[in-house]
């Protein structure tokens, strides 16, 4: 138990017992209820004359925050708003994001969440996480000990080095915003209890010369560290994790691509963890992408498929398709066919510039050599376009406007209904607008978005735009993780998370989205936790044997109102 408090069940009702008296309440938003404490309740536990005398309940307390919150004049003030909600009344933080979750997702999480990013040494104004600085290895387990949780109180933790932030890269310490966020979603969408997760950065330095020559910055003020020494403090990090939250699942966020691939394939065999750039993207825009299929009748062993942007999203995109394939009765090396991958440097291409985790993708040499090219030599988007005439053409590159209308209209010509995500985060570093597709294509093209579109309007039908959101995807594994004390994240799981979203998807008539929207969150990672502890049991994963998983997994959902009050 907490020193000041600790939640239990009882007959099936959620109970908080609170050891703490006064402002120590009010200080702590896990138990701070603000007006909504009863008479009775504020005599007991120290209140009263601490706050205004009228009792009023959440509902009320609802409407007055959402006014507030509806007055903050931009997306980055409504930011810190909620932000500093959160730290002064939880439930009613999560209350009113769940009740508004399709308006308040974009600003708890992409986009805004990358400008407050940036800004973060400035709007600073209470610590929420851990720092684990690379210069005092010696402090990391003290550091994930300092709030006096203990090994059976964790259930997650995210963690960042903030290398890789959204479209943002190297954004040093303020990428803790980043973890906070995550975890935020999770809680909101799936019901993962806040007090049993964890933010955690790994502040290694950072390269950024603006952040550097910031006066105000509150992170190690030198250049990243990196090669061994960056090695081993992952290292150290991963074992005091082990050794004081054992039964923890680990969440690696915005790492950079190198680093990314390599932490995944070191430790998803060692402990329970997932990378939701390489695996969370890879299931929700694999959803998006048998929604498409079955809309045009078709199988993914009929579609060619080029990936603009062969980098950690991109390539774990293509590995969890590979897995589907191979499920469906290809061999990894027929399915690996079907790919087209361009990094910065171009095609990948057998003995050129890739990375160990793009190599699977390389083309051979012999198969490019007869290609007609704009520029000899160079494997660019448009010469790819023009000599493989893909089905599917994804974008994870970061590059505005890189699907060019030649390059759509000549995709168009050889296919009847092109699938095309231009899935770049935020939406400035989008790879195409679905107006423009829908124009380029007449209202063929199949879309999803990495960033929330309006719906378009094109020869009078309206289109809803697919969001290849990842709040579809991962707050679902970590509920049925959670659920099933699931000791692996396996590709299976994630490949069974993609289905479970794409059998969400029952309206086929012309316009409408390939996903589901975000107003259905809640009970879609629900569905996906169901399918993922179903899979762990089957792969002999699971640390607890379901029953009824359905009713286990509803049970595991934190549900945001207040709880009933013990006094002790």
């Amino acid at each position: 138990m907490s020193r000041d408090f600790e939640f239990v069940r009882r007959n099936g009702r959620r109970v908080v017992r609170v050891a703490a008296r006064g402002r120590d309440v009010l200080n702590n938003p896990m138990i701070n209820f603000g007006t909504a404490f009863t008479t009775e309740q504020r005599e007991s536990l120290g209140l009263t004359g601490l706050m205004p005398s009228a009792v009023v309940g959440m509902e009320a307390q609802l409407r007055r925050v959402y006014r507030q919150y509806s007055h903050e004049p931009t997306d980055l003030a409504k930011y810190i708003y909620l932000s500093t909600m959160q730290d002064r009344n939880e439930t009613l933080f999560y209350r009113l994001l769940t009740e508004n979750i399709e308006e308040m997702l974009p600003i708890v999480y992409t986009p805004t969440i990358g400008k407050a990013i940036q800004e973060y040494s400035h709007w600073y104004h209470k610590p929420r996480g851990v720092y684990l600085n690379i210069d005092h290895p010696e402090d990391i387990v003290n550091s994930l000990q300092a709030d006096g949780r203990g090994a059976d109180d964790i259930d997650l933790i995210v963690v960042t080095d903030s290398e890789g932030i959204l479209g943002i890269g190297d954004q040093g310490v303020g990428g803790v915003a980043i973890t906070v966020g995550k975890l935020s979603v999770y809680t909101a969408a799936a019901g993962i209890h806040p007090h049993r997760v964890l933010p955690v950065v790994l502040d290694t330095g950072t390269d950024n010369l603006d952040l550097l020559n910031d006066p105000g910055y509150l992170g190690i003020r030198h250049a990243r560290v990196r090669g061994e020494e960056y090695d081993q403090f992952v290292r150290s990090f991963v074992d005091a994790v082990t050794e004081c939250f054992p039964h923890a699942l680990l969440h690696w966020e915005d790492f950079a691509a190198g680093n990314a691939h390599r932490i995944l394939a070191r430790y998803r065999d060692e402990i329970c963890t997932f990378n939701d750039d390489i695996q969370g993207t890879a299931g929700v825009v694999v959803a998006a992408l048998l929604s498409a299929v079955r809309t045009t009748r078709s199988r993914l062993e009929d579609h060619r498929i080029v990936i603009h942007g062969a980098g950690t999203a991109g390539v774990g995109i293509a590995n969890l398709l590979v897995d589907v394939m191979v499920s469906e009765g290809m061999t990894r090396a027929e399915a690996t066919r079907h790919f087209w991958g361009l990094s910065s440097h171009g095609l990948l291409i057998e003995g050129g510039r890739q990375r160990d985790f793009q190599a699977p993708f390389a083309r051979p040499r012999n198969e490019v050599d007869n290609w007609k090219l704009d520029v000899p030599g160079e494997y660019r988007l448009a010469d790819v376009i023009r000599n493989v005439q893909p089905t599917i053409l994804i974008g994870t590159s970061a590059q505005a406007g890189a699907f060019t209308r030649p390059i759509v209209t000549d995709m168009a010509a050889h296919c009847e209904r092109p699938i095309i995500m231009p899935l770049s985060n935020p939406t400035a570093r989008a790879e195409a607008l679905p107006s423009d597709l829908l124009d380029w294509t007449d209202g063929a093209a199949l879309i999803a978005t990495g960033s929330p579109f309006e719906p378009v309007v094109h020869n009078d039908v309206t289109y809803n735009i697919a969001q290849a959101n990842n709040a579809l995807i991962f707050p679902g594994i970590g509920l049925g993780v959670i659920t099933s004390l699931a000791s692996r994240v396996t590709d299976t799981m994630i490949a069974a998370a993609a289905a479970a979203v794409a059998s969400a998807v029952t309206d086929r008539r012309p316009g409408a989205s390939l996903l589901p929207t975000m107003t259905q969150l809640r009970s879609i990672s629900a569905r996906v936790a169901v399918a993922v502890a179903e899979v762990a049991e089957k792969e002999g994963l699971a640390g607890r044997e379901l029953t009824t998983p359905i009713q286990e997994v509803y049970d595991n959902m934190w549900q945001p109102v207040y709880p009933e009050v013990e006094v002790i």
